[in-house]
């Protein structure tokens, strides 16, 4: 729930009846929003002080608080989008203005620079618990919001756009204002408002144009989010069963099962938007449910190739699967340390890489729609690309092709991202890993966190690379050798596992080292592809144990953007050293294939205790 509280704005000349009744429908509109207790500061009274007891009220029951000028006239709707945001963060209400001395980036408002504003502060904000004490610090300034951004607050922007919001002075603009608002047909401009504004280039054009039907019929039938979800997981299942079967109708169905369900994948989240219906577990099951059903229909693919006597379909399914967590765990935190810079920003040179390439990203940006904008969000080769290729390629051709093209522009928007994000990163010269827990993170296991991290020796990015270098070099030898294949190989394993153990504890708060879980997370990965080799295992069987593991490391992340409940060591299933070990040591025996199943059930049992154990009680 959520406490208001509306403001006294001295200067106005509305009168009495036309203030107090603006008042009422401000009060109403709150509580339509679901806000549990509101409270009207009266002109005159001591409103700091007042303001700074509601504050402490609301810190102290654990609830955020909406601040509201009186004065304000808006829809409904933006009230209550700033009382629900998805993951309980401070949102504050804001209108485009290039004269503003706001700027919003990536969703989130700042301080702008001289003449860079973007955005202009409507008097309204809902500041989450952990930032109330910022509020409190700030309110005897002549400009609270100011002062809050100065010291570190960091709030998501919740703008106008298709909507209507102002704050009135006189009679006339009352009546203006309210003219405006009744111009707006609201529930078409939320359905509206649901679709992602700046999405790929395939769902823009072939799903958010007719999927906001599907969201609306959805809300009719009180279907929720989670429902619409699972539905879109069935549809995937579905099309992966079809590509398994790898006749010429069986493709065919497939991809238009597939395309269905990436349009219910849509659907779900502009579901929760379009009626405010939001939960961390929600948004866990959304992207733990995204995942899972890609690297379903990457098995799919391979197994129908397979079938039809295609060779090498399961080498790059498996390529496919590795080459895209990764890709998705630099996303996962590149993200999060561009927030951290708005956040924390240092001084950039103007002249440098970063600079030049955050300009030009900026002005790319800044011309939606143009072809130079379509091109860059193409070239980083996001989920509706993905989709697109895997729907076409598999109807016209089969599985073999579509991983393979699946893999070829996944590597070259890895290298493409990586070396541009680097230099950005380079630039911003701030740290990320250091904000959060890092050997949770990383995902270490009881022997790094109780033995190796101990010494504190290292940088975690070097040791990180040696690591990733070794497994890499170790799945070429065993791919392009001749049997037998050399066991020291594998031996040597140990060392460059030692290594990277070693810098576990220390701070990882250097411009790269939000690489650090990429790195481990596809050294790992190329360790499984390498005993595999070595050991002959059965390409499907390592294919499932980097599925457990890749859903594990989701949920990582997942629970994280969500602010959800973490698992602690309890979910560590013993960590990426003691999986690396594990196998290693099983392939030296020759117990490979028995090790890869055990490690599969352990990490996949894992993963369903802690979910159970977590997610028992979802609101």
């Amino acid at each position: 729930m959520t406490l208001a509280v509306l403001t006294a704005r001295t200067g106005h000349a509305l009168p009495h009846g036309d203030a107090d009744r603006l008042a009422g429908e401000l009060a109403g509109a709150l509580r339509a929003a679901g806000v549990s207790a509101i409270d009207r500061l009266v002109p005159g009274a001591d409103e700091v002080s007042r303001l700074r007891e509601l504050a402490r009220q609301a810190r102290d029951a654990g609830e955020p608080l909406l601040i509201c000028p009186d004065n304000l006239v808006a829809h409904g709707s933006l009230l209550r989008t700033l009382a629900t945001e998805p993951a309980g963060r401070s949102t504050v209400l804001v209108a485009a203005d290039p004269s503003g001395d706001l700027r919003e980036d990536r969703g989130r408002v700042i301080v702008a620079p001289p003449g860079g504003g973007t955005v202009r502060h409507l008097g309204a904000m809902c500041v989450a618990p952990p930032d109330l004490p910022l509020l409190e610090k700030a309110l005897d300034r002549p400009c609270p919001l100011a002062e809050m951004l100065a010291d570190g607050f960091v709030p998501v922007a919740t703008r106008v756009r298709l909507l209507h919001a102002e704050q009135v002075q006189t009679t006339e603009q009352l009546t203006a204002a309210r003219d405006a608002i009744a111009a707006v047909d609201e529930d078409a401009a939320r359905l509206r408002l649901a679709v992602k504004e700046e999405d790929d280039l395939f769902t823009t054009y072939a799903v958010s144009s007719w999927s906001p039907h599907l969201t609306r019929l959805a809300a009719r039938l009180r279907w929720t989010p989670t429902a619409v979800t699972g539905l879109s997981v069935l549809f995937a299942v579905g099309a992966a069963i079809l590509f398994w079967q790898a006749s010429r109708p069986a493709m065919v169905a497939g991809a238009v099962l597939l395309y269905l369900g990436f349009v219910l994948d849509c659907v779900d989240g502009q579901l929760a938007r379009y009626t405010r219906r939001f939960s961390a577990f929600g948004g866990w099951l959304d992207t733990m449910a995204d995942r899972a059903k890609e690297y379903l229909v990457y098995a799919g693919l391979a197994a129908g190739a397979d079938r039809a006597g295609l060779p090498h379909a399961w080498p790059l399914a498996i390529t496919a699967i590795v080459v895209q967590t990764a890709r998705h765990m630099t996303d996962t935190w590149y993200g999060a340390l561009h927030n951290r810079a708005a956040l924390c920003p240092v001084p950039v040179d103007p002249h440098g890489a970063g600079a030049r390439l955050a300009a030009i990203s900026t002005r790319a940006q800044s011309r939606r729609g143009s072809p130079i904008y379509w091109a860059k969000r193409v070239v980083v080769f996001p989920i509706g690309e993905r989709w697109a290729l895997i729907s076409v390629l598999a109807a016209l051709t089969n599985g073999r092709v579509a991983l393979a093209a699946l893999v070829g522009f996944g590597l070259f928007a890895a290298a493409y991202t990586l070396m541009l994000r680097s230099l950005r990163a380079l630039s911003m010269g701030v740290g990320v890993l250091d904000t959060v827990d890092t050997a949770r993170h990383r995902d270490d296991g009881p022997l790094v966190r109780t033995v190796l991290s101990r010494t504190g020796v290292g940088r975690p990015l070097p040791f990180a690379v040696i690591f990733l270098g070794y497994a890499l070099a170790t799945v070429t030898v065993f791919a392009l050798g001749e049997p037998p294949l050399p066991p020291w190989l594998l031996a040597l394993g140990v060392i460059p596992v030692l290594l990277t153990g070693f810098s576990g504890r220390t701070r990882h708060d250097s411009a790269l080292d939000w690489l650090v879980p990429a790195a481990l997370r596809a050294a790992e990965h190329l360790i499984v592809v390498a005993t595999g080799l070595y050991g002959n295992v059965p390409p499907p069987l390592v294919f499932l144990l980097l599925f457990t593991l890749a859903l594990r490391h989701y949920d990582l992340t997942a629970r994280m953007e969500q602010d959800a409940p973490a698992t602690g060591t309890a979910g560590t299933a013993l960590g990426w050293d003691g999986r690396v070990l594990l196998l290693v040591l099983a392939a030296l025996i020759g117990w490979t294939t028995p090790a890869m199943a055990a490690l599969t059930v352990l990490v996949a049992a894992t993963l369903t205790r802690t979910t159970h154990r977590d997610w028992r009680s979802p609101s």
